[in-house]
């Protein structure tokens, strides 16, 4: 195999990783008089926010992906590879991949996080994560199955450990996969499988800090716990899941409970490529960068959103939040200070403008912390939707996560309950 990338005059800027840093660095210079080599394992761009909502049977993984051919079509200077980066050769200007050795002028490392399961074996073995629209899927199929299996059940044992869902982590995703799964259990699930007792199904949200939104006001986070358990999670804060053996969660306080489904939404690490002394990774894996998004000791390498750890920035010592925004106005800034360090120029540093953050928890029940306005509810709920309704790719994506919001809102139901399973091998017959 060979990556089959032209030769041109054109300074070769290869970014690996489409996903918000990433795609925004390549949408940005692609106006530009360079050549651009995208690549990513997947050949499309994952709308990360929504995950829960393709685990939950709320949308179609097609709603909140989009095809990275589709957004570069007309771009001649694009080059998009679908593989696996190896090896990063800083010293030689070059990449190392499946498809074999690529040439760089610049570097840019968008890899993104991760799953971190924090060394626990168990967990790693056991528990779900929900890091792409792949586990979302997997996540999906998984709760889907437990319910039917529930149906035809031996015991009330066995019952109780499908029914039961644990999940860990109390940020945004945690809270709102457990507040969707608490609406299904009230809602939808009773209707879909009337022989089955839901009723004895309890879902619970474990969070090892002292509230729910740490990273929100005060406000938001009382408020979350409150829709939580208004919807009827047992919401554990100060708690952590020690161990998970399939069968039973095992808390720091003693307790164990029988579930055979552990959501991990805890936390989160730089997703790492080899080629770089261990000293260049800071807290979490994430690469140390300067304000100009340079890894630590290169001119020519950069590193933006989630593996990112970027010094200078009295505001956030320990590294800016790892969510989309952050990533794309550090690749939109890159894309003009590249060009930049291309002519000679003093480059501008980043300054991060925290825009706010939200989470919703059901229907009509969200949290939104604006820079000059914190405010919670219905009203909430519709900002939450809007601003994620107009952040997806894609005029069709819009309209059909629309479509199914609308749909889902009118109807008090989901329409998207499927068990697909992808052919692991492949009839003679």
């Amino acid at each position: 195999m060979e990556p089959n990338i032209p030769d041109t005059s054109q300074k070769r800027i290869v970014i690996v990783g489409a996903g918000f840093g990433g795609l925004a660095l390549a949408q940005k210079l692609a106006k530009r008089d360079v050549q651009i080599v995208l690549i990513d394992k997947n050949n499309y761009h994952q709308f990360q926010p929504l995950f829960y909502q393709v685990a939950m049977a709320g949308l179609e993984p097609s709603s909140i992906s989009f095809p990275l051919r589709k957004i570069f079509q007309r771009k001649k200077n694009v080059h998009i590879r679908i593989t696996k980066v190896l090896k990063v050769m800083p010293e030689q200007s070059k990449i190392e991949t499946e498809l074999g050795e690529i040439k760089y002028d610049y570097l840019v490392l968008a890899t993104g996080a991760g799953t971190n399961f924090f060394g626990m074996q168990n967990m790693i073995d056991n528990a779900i994560p929900m890091k792409s629209v792949s586990e979302a899927i997997y996540l999906r199929n998984r709760v889907l199955q437990n319910f039917e299996d529930a149906l035809t059940a031996e015991d009330a044992d066995t019952r109780e450990g499908m029914l039961n869902m644990v999940v860990v982590g109390g940020g945004p995703t945690g809270v709102e996969v457990s507040g969707t799964l608490a609406e299904m259990k009230h809602i939808i699930l009773p209707k879909d499988y009337p022989d089955v007792d839901f009723n004895t199904m309890k879902i619970y949200l474990f969070e090892s800090s002292n509230e729910v939104l740490e990273v929100m006001s005060d406000e938001a986070s009382a408020k979350g716990r409150e829709y939580l358990e208004r919807l009827g999670v047992i919401v554990k804060t100060g708690v952590r899941i020690t161990d998970f053996d399939g069968k039973h969660a095992h808390t720091s306080t003693g307790e164990k409970i029988r579930t055979n489904n552990v959501v991990w939404a805890a936390g989160v690490k730089g997703n790492t490529l080899d080629g770089f002394a261990p000293e260049i990774y800071g807290r979490g894996a994430r690469m140390k960068v300067n304000q100009f998004n340079q890894v630590e000791g290169f001119s020519n390498v950069f590193a933006v959103g989630d593996i990112a750890l970027m010094s200078g920035d009295e505001k956030f010592p320990n590294g800016h939040p790892q969510v989309a925004q952050p990533a794309i106005q550090q690749g939109n800034l890159l894309a003009k200070n590249i060009l930049k360090f291309m002519r000679g120029e003093e480059p501008t540093p980043f300054e991060y403008k925290d825009l706010g953050s939200m989470a919703t928890v059901g229907r009509n029940l969200a949290v939104v912390d604006l820079p000059f306005w914190k405010f919670q509810g219905a009203f909430a709920w519709y900002v939450w939707m809007f601003v994620h309704l107009m952040s997806i790719l894609g005029i069709k994506n819009k309209v059909m996560v629309f479509i199914n919001w609308l749909w889902s809102y009118v109807t008090y139901d989901q329409s998207l309950r499927l068990i697909i399973r992808p052919k692991t091998k492949v009839s003679n017959s």
